[in-house]
């Protein structure tokens, strides 16, 4: 029979576990996208079955060389939280070469306007000489257009694929002059372009500025890890009072505050991107 102890600790451990899962999805998020899927989601899926099954490695490896319930769930959930916790520099990188782009193509799509040419035809042409950081969605957006999806309906799938608020401003004067067909939308282009190179700069700036606060988290996130991993190994009589009922609740204690510093780390490291303005409602 288990003794209540084990049964106490294993109780504790799943306490501990749910309030760092809150804490995990506090800092990814649970508001519902009411935009589409972008594409690509199947290899989200993958790295998704991937990371469960490392924190699963995870938990079972410091279950086993710990005993300690509360540590295994933690080191799990920190395993799954990894990447948002210790990662953003790839994900800035994507966004900054995503704007320079829109803002290359603004300014050939208004160019080849120039030469009397329609929408429809222009944006064709166009998307062979994009940028490779926007080039599959425009290409996705020209192959609507070949099965005759209407040239609004395109342009917000191509707003939803891109998947950026700047993106929004360029794809919104698109769609309102492939309905109204009205005069200007060169100079309208023409200003779009010019703001997106404004924002291109700022970010790049902001980017700069931030990488070393994100290093510096970086660092004491890892330091801070391996310092209690060496000291559970090489002086196990130190940890030892952790054994015990008392310890794993006192370890709960330390395992959310250690959380909450991670947390306000990444706060201080990352950025509160503006809300998209141009999305639709999920297909029922």
């Amino acid at each position: 029979m288990i003794p209540a102890s084990t049964l106490a600790i294993i109780a504790a451990g799943g306490v501990v576990g749910g309030g760092v899962m809150l804490l995990v999805l506090a800092i990814t998020g649970t508001e519902p996208r009411t935009a589409k899927v972008r594409s690509g989601a199947p290899g989200g899926l993958l790295r998704a079955r991937r990371r469960l099954v490392i924190a699963a490695v995870v938990f079972v490896v410091t279950l086993v060389v710990t005993q300690w319930p509360v540590a295994a769930v933690g080191a799990a959930v920190f395993a799954l939280a990894a990447p948002a916790l210790l990662g953003g520099a790839k994900a800035e990188r994507e966004q900054t070469a995503r704007l320079e782009g829109l803002a290359a193509w603004t300014e050939s799509l208004r160019d080849t306007i120039a030469g009397a040419v329609g929408l429809e035809q222009a944006i064709p042409a166009t998307v062979y000489a994009a940028s490779p950081a926007i080039q599959p969605q425009l290409r996705l957006m020209v192959d609507r257009l070949r099965v005759r999806v209407p040239l609004p309906v395109a342009l917000r799938g191509l707003a939803d694929d891109l998947d950026d608020p700047s993106a929004d401003l360029v794809v919104a004067a698109l769609i309102l002059n492939a309905k109204l067909r009205g005069p200007g939308l060169r100079q309208v282009l023409t200003s779009l372009s010019e703001a997106a190179r404004a924002e291109l700069e700022m970010r790049q700036r902001v980017t700069a500025g931030r990488s070393s606060t994100r290093r510096s988290a970086q660092i004491v996130t890892v330091f801070s890890l391996a310092a209690m991993a060496l000291l559970t190994l090489a002086n196990p009589q130190y940890v030892e009072p952790y054994d015990s009922l008392q310890g794993q609740l006192v370890l709960i204690l330390i395992a959310v505050l250690f959380a909450a510093g991670f947390w306000w780390m990444k706060r201080l490291s990352g950025v509160d991107m503006p809300a998209r303005f141009l999305v639709q409602e999920e297909e029922r």
